[in-house]
């Protein structure tokens, strides 16, 4: 079909039907098949971004409330992060758009070589991304989330041939534990967290429950 082949068909028998009949039913499967490729390509870039491969901030927004209303269902975790890179305009200005792209897609390699299959990571836009931990309490997840930011701050990115400098990113994130609480919510208390550990410096991962501690040790400086 315009090129592309879906499959063979392959007719035996001591009494074959006529030419026609065998072409009009080719015809009307290869159509069958096409048809059902571009529904899958369609509906695959209505969910995911083109720049980094993840998952889009359309397909977050579906996805957050049916994982949110199975954790509440078996009575497990559900950690909801939000990350930013720091200081992202700066490295656009310093290296141009291209590298940013390089950058983003880089984070997106990350994610996918130390998240679980059963972890959603999406891009939110511009360089925030949103990742979707079910049954990861809040302690596991501040382990896993410091790993994450480890990890992208010893990267080593290449770009043009050369090293970018390292960058660094700053993590919010929200653990809901058997609470009746809706979707927007929890990205409401993760973005709440990120701001939090960006106001305290940047590179540094902050939960929704610190905040009152930022804040006390704030007003005591």
């Amino acid at each position: 079909m315009q090129g592309d082949i879906f499959g063979l068909l392959y007719i035996a028998g001591e009494e074959l039907p006529r030419s026609e009949l065998i072409v009009m039913t080719g015809d009307t499967i290869k159509l069958a098949l096409s048809n059902l490729a571009l529904r899958a390509t369609l509906r695959e870039q209505a969910i995911i971004d083109p720049l980094t491969g993840l998952y889009n901030r359309r397909y977050l927004e579906t996805s957050l409330s049916r994982e949110l209303h199975r954790a509440q269902r078996e009575q497990i975790p559900l950690t909801v992060a939000i990350i930013d890179i720091d200081h992202f305009k700066q490295f656009n200005d310093q290296y141009g758009h291209d590298a940013g792209d390089t950058l983003l897609r880089e984070l997106a390699v990350i994610f996918r070589e130390h998240l679980r299959q059963s972890d959603l990571a999406c891009r939110f836009g511009g360089e925030e991304f949103v990742l979707i931990l079910p049954g990861v309490n809040r302690a596991t997840a501040q382990t896993r989330l410091q790993h994450l930011r480890e990890v992208v701050q010893q990267r080593q990115i290449i770009f043009a041939g050369a090293p970018l400098r390292p960058v660094t990113i700053s993590i919010g994130y929200f653990t809901c534990e058997n609470d009746e609480i809706e979707p927007h919510i929890l990205l409401q208390r993760a973005d709440a967290a990120l701001y939090a550990a960006k106001r305290s410096g940047r590179n540094r991962v902050v939960e929704f429950s610190d905040l009152q501690t930022l804040s006390s040790n704030e007003r005591d400086e």
